[in-house]
């Protein structure tokens, strides 16, 4: 099979949706793959590496989309690459169709096979290629906060460990899965007080024994949140429904019981946020202040750590990518739950029920789907 690897265009986004070991893999199955070039200088990978690997190196965007028949990417499309979705090509990408409704119709007009590293999901309902950017985006979340917790850059002026006889920052974590998990480690580390709140009565008592420290678990509904709000320097959000809208648990009216000049990051920006007044935000542009809470909404968090996501990606992703490059995806599909559930859109339908939940399109059958793909 062709793979393509074009370059990240999103805003400050130096991931590279394989890195030149993975590259190996692939050609030394006898897969040709067509990587466009310095793809992977932003994660310090050259052209030569690729080459090296056995990779050839496209001088444009067009060439590693276009003569591909498996594209990989990080993250979604942008509107200037919807011109190269066709119906024979597959793609395999994050997606968060659900908090996008341009790319799912462009995606559905163009017929190509959509399939989500998101909603991948084993028998455990774990999501193994969300998890690992998750372990990310949730470890930078509380670096993030802390970094504008300081004065000068818009937050309290408080340090998250405190110092001796002066207390930590108090940080609010909504969800406990995985973002919210390495949230809270890290900020533990940090010697903060942390909140953490889900709906998972389970989950809390897990994280009540494994993580150490200044951790209060709280059930979550809306006057815990509330309440845990009231003296919150730091909120984090970290509310995941796999392929689905995040919920929106926090309120503009909520922003007024909050301290002056706290933070909120929500990581849950790329599912549409779990704060009312979040909107995705740049590397370039990440924050935004609305009634004195200063908001953090980059999209593409990891993006910033390239070198470790890109390892971090490929290391979970590798092996799907290699069943996909491997056989006929009628046969792929059926050999590999997990991976099945990752397919979002084929010929013009939408196979999730979330992503068609939340624009009010038809549910394609994922039965008739597989009778009819080649």
């Amino acid at each position: 099979m062709i793979i393509g690897i074009p370059k990240e265009i999103k805003d400050n986004e130096f991931r590279v949706a394989l890195p030149p070991g993975g590259v190996r893999e692939l050609t030394r199955r006898g897969h040709k793959v067509i990587v466009e070039t310095n793809a992977g200088a932003g994660s310090g990978f050259t052209d030569n590496e690729y080459v090296q690997a056995g990779a050839q190196v496209a001088h444009t965007a067009a060439e590693a989309w276009n003569r591909a028949h498996l594209v990989l990417k990080v993250k979604e499309p942008l509107p200037s690459e919807y011109g190269y979705l066709r119906d024979d090509l597959i793609l395999f990408a994050y997606l968060h169709l659900a908090a996008n409704e341009d790319l799912t119709r462009a995606m559905m007009n163009s017929g190509v096979t959509g399939i989500a590293y998101e909603t991948v999901e084993n028998e455990h309902g774990q999501l193994p290629l969300l998890q690992p950017m998750s372990e990310v985006a949730g470890r930078m979340a509380t670096q993030i906060a802390a970094f504008y917790l300081q004065k000068p850059e818009g937050g309290r002026g408080i340090l998250m460990g405190g110092v001796p006889g002066v207390r930590p920052a108090h940080v609010v974590i909504l969800g406990g899965g995985s973002v919210g998990t390495n949230a809270a480690q890290v900020a533990l580390g940090m010697g903060a007080n942390v909140t953490l709140l889900d709906l998972n009565t389970e989950r809390l008592i897990y994280l009540d024994q494994i993580l150490h420290g200044r951790l209060t678990t709280i059930y979550s509904n809306e006057i815990n949140i509330r309440e845990a709000l009231a003296t919150a320097d730091a909120v984090i959000g970290a509310v995941l429904v796999a392929g689905a809208r995040a919920p929106r648990l926090i309120t503009r009216e909520m922003l007024s019981i909050m301290p002056r000049s706290s933070v909120i990051v929500d990581v849950a920006v790329d599912q549409g946020g779990c704060v009312e007044t979040t909107r995705p935000t740049t590397h370039s542009d990440p924050t935004y202040v609305v009634d004195g809470v200063l908001h953090y909404g980059v999209a593409n968090m990891p993006g910033a750590v390239p070198r470790t996501s890109s390892f971090a990606l490929s290391n979970a992703t590798l092996r799907y990518i290699l069943k996909l490059a491997g056989g006929n995806l009628r046969d792929v599909l059926d050999s590999d739950p997990d991976l099945a559930k990752g397919l979002n859109l084929y010929a013009g339908q939408v196979l999730h029920p979330a992503v068609a939940e939340t624009f009010g399109l038809p549910l394609g059958s994922f039965d008739q789907l597989l009778t009819k793909v080649q």
